[in-house]
């Protein structure tokens, strides 16, 4: 197992070497000045050299990507031309919340969706599974935004029975910062009304990112459960006369896990990589909407920088469900 990781691991500098040089060659594509960009129209020419100079813009393509690795070597991603902050800080500030809104959506996508799954396929063909796969069908198929709006609408707007966007009411402090996650970290200094009014203002973005990932867990789920449903050995551990529950969970929920867990690493990955359009319409300051102004102004080095973390992301996530398959069945070995 150990080794495995390793291999793995080692894998991943190479994936970053060849991330690091397509987002910089795509850099070099872009047919507009950074440095005119982020000093706006009025700026003079000699201003604009200035700037370039002090971005190492006035010097040939390998040169500055070479000292865009040396400074990645260092813990360095640059300096961001919009924030004109370095961009590690900018990545420390806004990657906790895009992971603790992502780790919020995927609780609500595996809960319900391999308990809808299980039970469309247990009630094949009846008003449960027709329910079950209508409710995928239109998970799948609404626009985000368009569910985000509507859960603003009704819960927000309406009700009144949630908050609306952003972290935290205007009127309270983050908790002290322990992991970024105002949750966790208000938890852990026993901070508990920092915590309610976090929670409640996470449930509305969680469950609006998280309805589109629970229809394609729940699709999934049924599928692989029909599956295993129909195998030998679940026939015969029912034919022993081992209770349901037992047949269900250990014999044929453990096998249909599988493919299961590939679906919710892919779609863990993706929400990690930035919830644009959720994170804009509920005013959640993430690496989406971090990635978004950062593109419509032309901050490259924000932009390389958010490209990194996603390119480290997928092979770690994919990390993780390659070892849940070892513990899921024994006879996957990791060798």
């Amino acid at each position: 197992m150990i080794r495995f990781i390793l291999r793995r691991l080692a894998g991943l500098v190479f994936v970053m070497v060849g991330v690091s040089i397509i987002t910089f060659a795509l850099s070099q594509l872009v047919p507009v000045d950074p440095a005119a960009s982020a000093l706006g129209q009025n700026a003079r020419e000699d201003q604009i050299q200035a700037y370039r100079k002090e971005l190492g813009l006035d010097q040939p393509a390998p040169v500055q990507y070479f000292n865009y690795v040396r400074r990645l070597l260092q813990g360095d991603f640059g300096q961001s031309i919009r924030t004109r902050r370095p961009v590690a800080d900018d990545l420390r500030d806004f990657f906790p919340a895009t992971m603790e809104l992502s780790l919020a959506a995927m609780l609500v996508a595996v809960v319900l969706g391999i308990a809808l799954g299980i039970l469309a396929a247990l009630r094949r063909n009846s008003l449960a599974d027709g329910a079950a796969r209508v409710f995928a069908l239109v998970g799948g198929s609404l626009p985000i935004f368009f569910v985000g709006l509507l859960m603003l609408a009704l819960f927000y707007s309406k009700l009144r029975w949630l908050p609306g966007p952003g972290r935290l009411d205007a009127v309270l402090r983050p908790p002290e910062r322990i992991t970024g996650m105002y949750t966790l970290d208000s938890v852990l200094t026993g901070n508990w009304p920092i915590f309610q009014n976090s929670l409640r203002h996470l449930i509305l973005p969680a469950v609006t990112l998280g309805y589109f990932s629970t229809a394609v867990v729940l699709r999934m789920t049924r599928s692989a459960m029909l599956e295993v449903l129909g195998q030998d050995y679940v026939r015969t551990a029912q034919a022993k006369g081992l209770r349901d529950r037992v047949v269900i969970l250990r014999h044929a929920l453990r096998n249909a896990m599988i493919p299961v867990l590939t679906t919710i690493g892919i779609v863990f990955g993706s929400l990690l990589s930035g919830a644009v359009l959720t994170e804009t319409i509920f005013g959640w300051p993430g690496l989406g909407r971090y990635a978004t102004t950062s593109v419509t102004s032309l901050d490259l080095p924000a932009v390389m920088g958010v490209t990194l973390v996603a390119a480290v992301v997928y092979p770690l996530v994919n990390l993780l469900v390659d070892i849940g398959y070892n513990f899921l069945d024994p006879r996957i070995s990791v060798r």
